[in-house]
């Protein structure tokens, strides 16, 4: 395992370039909406770190399990990806992984050392998502389900990410579920977006939301989230008094998101996939933009 091997296989497995803004905004955002929710300063930098650090552990932890879970699947049907090919070792990912367990501890622990029972609690149930529950095939056979079941992590993040700044001072302002929740389908718009795929790409075996319900159907649901998710958000606006800015900005990106969606359905290009998956991406970023620090911009104007 060579520095240039693990640079490879970050840019094609996690890539830092892309996922790093993201959870520094997610982080960040979740800390400081739990700082407005509840009337209360923003806490030191520490919390903004240790945020950082333990998000984007958790998020590679969540793709190492993924490479084992899913090994005997990508050496039959994605033989390409970095592990069935040889780039790397399962052994090796695992053991970075393992590696990454005790400094995602110890950031939480150097802000407030409460904080790693929710830290446990998120591994608990990644460790049960890995092992699908212990019904694999009956879970696969109910994508629904699926989707639900393993999107429940992100409010889980979300509650150890936000106790970073409501455990040391007592309780979460009650308002946080509106966040919790915006976390969840959130979730569901990356998840959904990311496989919704043209004709062509789809791979027999592997599962698509596109495949499944076929592109109109797909892109409607996804859809569907997306309003509920701006939904959410304009409730956390409420409540945190950023509620015109959040919405003449989120219902811009909103707009932009639904007619990605319709032109996709329209048309299932390879061009169209990769634009939703991209759409996805920015509608979570914005959103927790949003969330996060437009309550910040409405005090300064």
């Amino acid at each position: 395992m060579t520095p240039r091997t693990l640079w490879t296989y970050q840019k094609e497995r996690f890539p830092l370039a892309k996922t790093a803004p993201l959870l520094a905004v997610f982080s960040s955002a979740s800390i400081a909406v739990s700082a407005e929710m509840a009337g209360r300063p923003l806490p030191g930098p520490g919390a903004f770190l240790a945020g950082f650090v333990v998000a984007l552990l958790l998020f590679f932890q969540m793709r190492v399990c993924d490479e084992w879970k899913d090994l005997d699947d990508d050496r039959r049907l994605r033989p390409d990806r970095p592990i069935p090919r040889g780039l790397i070792s399962l052994r090796a990912v695992l053991t970075l992984g393992a590696a990454s367990l005790p400094l995602a501890a110890l950031a939480a622990w150097a802000w407030h050392p409460p904080v790693l029972w929710l830290l446990a609690l998120v591994w608990v149930w990644l460790a049960a998502m890995t092992l699908e529950f212990g019904f694999p095939a009956w879970l696969k056979a109910r994508p629904i389900l699926y989707l639900v079941s393993h999107m429940a992590i992100m409010p889980l993040i979300d509650l150890l990410l936000t106790a970073m700044e409501w455990l040391p001072s007592g309780t979460p302002a009650p308002g946080l579920v509106l966040f919790l929740a915006l976390s969840f389908v959130n979730g569901c718009v990356l998840e959904i977006g990311r496989k919704l795929w043209s004709p062509e790409a789809e791979i027999a075996g592997v599962d698509s939301y596109s495949a499944l319900w076929g592109p109109g159907w797909a892109a409607l649901v996804w859809s569907g989230c997306v309003v509920v998710s701006f939904a959410l958000l304009m409730g956390v606006a409420l409540v945190t008094g950023a509620f015109w800015i959040t919405l003449t900005l989120g219902g811009a990106m909103a707009l932009v998101c639904l007619a990605s969606a319709a032109s996709y359905a329209r048309a299932p290009t390879p061009a169209a996939q990769k634009r939703m998956d991209t759409m996805a991406g920015l509608w979570v970023f914005a959103c927790y933009a949003l969330a996060g620090f437009a309550p910040l911009i409405v005090r300064l104007i």
